[in-house]
């Protein structure tokens, strides 16, 4: 099985990501929307699916995909450190920005 880091290393399973982020979509939705073939673009679904980052509804003949964002949470785990390394950076150029500010 494929870690969650795995799934979304793929390009296109990110933009499959991007566009579930909004609302559900049907396959032909994302086909349109990415561009890809079908078989593409359900083969990537399941491999998702599979890692837990989508569910399916199925209504009559249509299946439509949605995000599961809590498949995420590893993924935020992990870049926690990381935001806190900007976010002192970042306070740090405020903090040097406003010197000089004050500096005619």
């Amino acid at each position: 099985m494929l870690t969650i880091f795995h799934v979304i290393a793929e390009p296109s399973r990110r933009g499959m990501l991007d566009l579930l982020r909004g609302e559900a979509r049907s396959v032909g939705e994302l086909v349109s929307s990415l561009g890809l073939s079908q078989p593409n673009v359900s083969k990537h679904l399941r491999v998702m699916r599979d890692a837990g980052l989508m569910s399916v509804t199925i209504d009559a003949q249509w299946r439509r995909y949605a995000l599961r964002p809590e498949a995420l949470r590893e993924v935020d785990r992990w870049l926690n450190p990381y935001r806190e390394l900007w976010k002192s950076r970042l306070d740090d150029l405020e903090r040097h920005l406003d010197t000089r500010k004050e500096t005619p």
